[in-house]
């Protein structure tokens, strides 16, 4: 069993609101998930590297408006495709190479091409000019790459270890529900409450959604 928080002064939809985070958060690690909200918990960006950012970004790209279980059955044969992850300057001048492994894998020219521009932007620029245009602009810079856009840029942040919440459809849902205007408003009033970072939350309310296809109930006012 994991703590619940201890009780404060609040109003009913936010109690509600807290309750079921909980619910979701003891459901999600009783499924055997807990490394993964440790993993989201512990990731820091100031200690990301070079091969971190091709691989995450990689791992967001393939995702875009696919199953999770679809891209992480595939995403090893896609990182032996990129080399594993080992520099942005080897997968650039191995590019047609890495391109044709790749899309021996996963069929998807365009996603493809984004990792390969992603790269070309890490090798051309280097990583520590990448990294200076990620703590200064955020999702802003990220946005600029493609398949990366609101939501997608959101959830590569997140994965960088920058403390965000994405507005991805279950969130959206979830939020909408619980009477928020928005995830990133609502993954804040749970975080104040909790302790817990915005992403972690956000990452427990996504994962309870893929476990539970009746989650919107859990969040009825």
């Amino acid at each position: 069993m994991i703590a619940f928080p201890k009780p404060l002064s609040l109003d009913a939809r936010t109690e509600c609101l807290v309750a079921a985070y909980m619910t979701a958060k003891e459901s999600v690690i009783e499924a055997g998930y807990a490394a993964e909200i440790e993993w989201q918990h512990q990731i820091d960006f100031a200690s990301i590297t070079e091969q971190d950012f091709l691989k995450e970004s990689a791992w967001v790209v393939l995702s875009a408006g696919m199953k999770e279980t679809v891209v992480r059955a595939k995403f090893p044969a896609i990182s032996g495709a990129f080399l594993g992850w080992a520099s942005a300057r080897a997968i650039v001048c191995h590019s047609e190479r890495c391109r044709q492994s790749a899309l021996s894998v996963f069929a998807h020219e365009g996603k493809i091409g984004a990792i390969l521009t992603l790269a070309r932007e890490v090798s051309q620029t280097g990583f520590a000019k990448v990294r200076e245009r990620i703590a200064e602009d955020g999702t802003d810079y990220l946005q600029s790459f493609p398949y990366l856009g609101p939501a997608t840029s959101c959830h590569l942040a997140k994965n960088l270890g920058i403390n965000v919440a994405k507005p991805d459809r279950h969130l959206l849902r979830i939020a909408e529900r619980a009477g928020y205007s928005s995830p990133s408003t609502m993954c804040r009033q749970i975080s104040e409450i909790v302790g817990d970072k915005d992403s972690v939350v956000d990452l427990v309310l996504w994962r309870y959604a893929t476990l539970n296809p009746q989650y919107l109930a859990t969040f009825s006012s």
